[in-house]
């Protein structure tokens, strides 16, 4: 007796734990950007943190000298792609926290070109996230968000600012960019937080 397959070829591989629900792993690095790509100017490029009680402000050597970190992780886009073990240089939010106090439980990320993302403050602290300088063993690239992202990778890739300029506190959820135009407000790719 023999069996006609009509093309199939069995079960399928066992699929890596890693990779949320509806996420295709990919081997590089896609481009996705809301608009065009700013030319900054490493040397002038400065971070800030916003509170109710004032600013904070930071060049890169004076935010690279809080302390820089090795991390590797994994990043999901809501496209549905995911690149797992990337590596990354950074520093912590964690450590730009430890300067800053605020009593608001939000904030608003603003980048160089204009765009904007909420994040609940609890996301960015605790060792969830960084403002990256390297990604792959390389100063991050004008396309890839340099000089500086913010790299939150827990949730979708669209939280992670690239060209970051700042972090403004806020008591509320207020919407930014993406969330004005129907993506979630959250964000988790293991809750599939997608859209509204």
């Amino acid at each position: 007796m023999s069996f006609i397959t009509r093309g199939f070829s069995g079960r399928r591989a066992e699929r890596d734990p890693r990779l949320p629900p509806g996420q295709t792993l990919v081997g590089d690095w896609p481009v996705l950007s809301a608009g065009p790509t700013p030319e900054i100017d490493a040397d002038e490029w400065e971070f800030v943190v916003r509170t109710e009680n004032g600013d904070h402000r930071w060049n890169t050597a004076q935010l690279q000298a809080l302390g820089m970190e090795d991390i590797t992780v994994d990043i999901h886009c809501v496209t549905h792609w995911t690149k797992l073990d990337m590596p990354w240089r950074g520093v912590s939010l964690d450590r730009i926290f430890d300067e800053v106090e605020t009593a608001h439980d939000f904030v608003m990320a603003h980048s160089y070109s204009g765009y904007t993302t909420n994040v609940p403050l609890e996301d960015l602290l605790d060792g969830k996230s960084w403002i990256a300088f390297e990604a792959d063993g390389e100063p991050l690239t004008a396309e890839h968000g340099g000089p500086a992202r913010l790299l939150v990778p827990h949730l979708y890739f669209w939280k992670s600012a690239k060209w970051v300029r700042g972090l403004v506190t806020m008591p509320d959820d207020d919407p930014g960019f993406w969330e004005q135009n129907g993506y979630h407000l959250h964000g988790d790719p293991w809750q599939e937080e997608r859209y509204w």
